[in-house]
């Protein structure tokens, strides 16, 4: 087998005359030129083209030999200044010694624009859809703190790769209240905030509504950050006042070039949205903290505060009327004001609530009130509740318990009582004491008149001398009552307390048989103590005897002594029928007494406790309802 082989025929280059033909038939304006950009060939698109742009063949040339010439391979766009104004673009394109030189026609131009502005709007429109959700965000926070978190987040969109602080101040002190920084700031760059002149000076902020010594206005903002290569600032200002500053900085690992002049511009927008927001927010801070302030004003204040609504319900109920009714605000709140008061005070309320309606005022108005023990009146001043457009939206009334009034009004009566005891008791006393003085004089004469006769006599010894105790027991009860507004300056002696019980017993003894009741003692061994013996023994007569009142025949008094440290303690305790709770405070008030009228003044207990003070005790009682009563006397023993 053989192979042929055959020689493939090589194309032959064109001719020059067959590339001229070709280059004239090229539609784009291009001429060739050498590396002087001298003209070799031009095609006749070329010679239109600048024909069509005002210019000759040799002009377009000489305003291409101001031009650059591009590296061996490489391309570059010239602009050429046209006579009317304006610049045509020409593309140059070098291969070796040769030059092509290439006019772009208004197609391709405006192709170009339209991508710049393309690029500018897709990026106007992102910018104003991250405004759009920052507004959104900005209003829907409930505190400075995420207001700022939510502006935070916009700037981290808005511009990428930045280092940005915002910083949030009150507009009245200038104090920093809010910052977030997203970068490392330099020591110190916290406070002051500098202000650039012309911010300031285009927000139209004046001097006084610039913080001394918070604000800095300068020429130029000082960075922030730590490796920034420069930056932008936007104050927060609405309604004239500054709100704070958000800066903006561009750190040197930035990958793109940064425009100053677009960030700045978007900052500023950013910053115009975010004052409004900051300013409303602190305004509603301080209407929460004025409101809050009232309610705690009105919760708080030392009066009855009742407000009730146009359709008579409870809105406000304070903490005084409710300490006084017993009613918690929970179950008051929205109930029918009738409802806190009898049905007998209905018409009365109504007249009031219809006159406070009109517009007005009702001073004065007293009425009862319904609380869980009972009832408690109260006087109250009532005025209208308006609305801002002036209209009568409900009632307000103030006032105060009349019953801790008719309470104070008691006690001075008690008081001017006690005034003129003084001169009651000297009165009363010199009326016993003249009789008394007789009784005790002629049993002590007839005592001692029995007791010579020996045993003829014995029997009426014991009678006499009962009767000469009993006298002597009256004349110290007057004496008592004297020292009750001037205590009498009686001896103090060495005592023995069981002793002294016991004899205070004796002087019981006919009221225990009355009464039908029993005495049981358990005295504890004790040393003397300092007392006044008759005082004293009124002390014990007088718990004693109210002991035997309390109880029904068949009754028990148990008296008890012991020693308990430095102090003698006796217990009087009875099988009574007890003290109301609500007379057990009240038992030593002067002139207060559980008797029926003409069995009891109400001093007894008021005249042992003033006793046991003189001696340095203390008289307590302890009463359960059913189960009786225990009074307890503890005197200091000598040291």
């Amino acid at each position: 087998m053989t192979t042929e082989s055959r020689r493939l025929p090589v194309p032959e280059s064109p001719s020059a005359e067959a590339f001229r033909a070709f280059f004239e038939t090229v539609e784009l304006p291009a001429a060739l030129c050498d590396t002087q950009l001298c003209l070799k060939l031009g095609n006749s698109a070329f010679a239109r083209f600048c024909f069509d742009h005002g210019l000759t063949v040799e002009q377009m040339m000489e305003g291409l030999g101001q031009a650059r010439m591009p590296e061996d391979g490489a391309a570059c766009v010239v602009e050429v200044p046209l006579p009317q104004g304006g610049v045509v673009v020409m593309e140059l394109a070098r291969r070796g010694e040769s030059i092509s030189v290439v006019g772009r026609r208004e197609s391709e131009l405006m192709r170009g624009q339209l991508v710049v502005v393309e690029q500018a709007l897709l990026e106007q429109a992102r910018t104003e859809g991250v405004l759009l959700d920052l507004g959104r965000s900005v209003a829907e926070a409930g505190s400075e703190e995420e207001l700022v978190a939510a502006v935070a987040r916009g700037v981290k969109e808005l511009f990428p790769g930045r280092a940005f602080c915002i910083r949030i101040i009150d507009a009245r002190t200038g104090g920093l209240t809010s910052l977030y920084a997203e970068g490392r700031l330099k020591e110190g760059s916290r406070e002051p905030l500098v202000l650039k002149r012309t911010a300031v000076e285009k927000m139209h902020l004046t001097a006084a509504s610039i913080p001394v010594g918070k604000v800095v206005v300068a020429a130029l903002v000082p960075l922030l950050f730590e490796g920034s290569t420069g930056g932008v600032s936007a104050p927060l200002v609405a309604s004239g006042q500054l709100y704070g500053v958000i800066n903006l900085e561009y750190p040197a690992s930035l990958r793109d070039e940064p425009d100053p002049l677009q960030d700045e511009r978007v900052l500023v927008q950013l910053a115009n949205q975010v004052a409004v927001a900051v300013k409303n927010a602190k305004l509603i801070d301080e209407l929460t903290f004025v409101r809050k302030y009232l309610e705690e004003l009105l919760e708080k204040a030392n009066a009855l505060i009742l407000v009730a609504n146009r359709d008579k319900k409870v809105v406000v109920f304070n903490q005084a009327i409710s300490r006084l009714t017993g009613f918690s605000k929970e179950e008051v709140l929205g109930q029918d004001v009738f409802s806190l008061v009898p049905e007998d005070e209905h018409l009365r309320l109504a007249s009031v609530l219809a006159a406070a309606m009109r517009g007005e005022a009702v001073p004065n108005f007293e009425l009862r009130l319904r609380t869980r023990a009972g009832e408690a009146r109260v006087s109250f001043a009532t005025s209208s509740a308006l609305t801002s457009q002036g209209e009568v939206e409900g009632v307000m009334a103030i006032g105060q318990d009349v019953t801790v009034v008719a309470q104070l009004e008691q006690r001075v009566i008690h008081a001017e009582k006690l005034a003129s005891m003084g001169k009651l008791a000297a009165s009363v006393a010199h009326e016993i004491n003249n009789p008394m003085t007789a009784v005790v004089a002629y049993s002590e004469s007839l005592l001692q008149r029995a007791m010579m006769m020996g045993s003829a006599g014995a029997a009426d010894s014991e009678k006499l001398r009962k009767i000469l105790e009993s006298g002597q027991r009256i004349l110290r009860f007057t004496r008592d009552l004297t020292s009750y507004a001037r205590p009498a300056k009686d001896k103090v002696e060495r005592v023995q307390l069981n002793a002294l019980v016991d004899k205070a017993v004796g002087y019981c003894e006919h009221v225990l048989t009355q009464s039908k009741v029993k005495v049981e003692r358990d005295y504890g061994e004790m040393p003397p103590l300092p007392a006044v013996p008759a005082n004293l023994e009124q002390v014990f007569v007088n718990l004693i005897t109210n002991a035997c009142h309390a109880m029904k025949p068949g009754g028990q008094v148990m008296l008890r002594t012991r020693r308990e440290g430095r102090e003698a303690v006796v217990w009087v305790k009875d099988t009574g029928s007890g003290i109301e709770p609500t007379h057990l405070s009240r038992i030593f008030e002067p002139f207060f007494t559980t008797k029926t009228e003409g069995n009891g003044t109400g001093l007894g207990l008021s005249i042992v406790q003033r006793i046991v003070e003189k001696h340095g005790g203390r008289l307590g009682v302890e009463s359960e309802l059913g189960q009786g009563t225990t009074f307890t006397v503890r005197l200091p023993l000598a040291d």
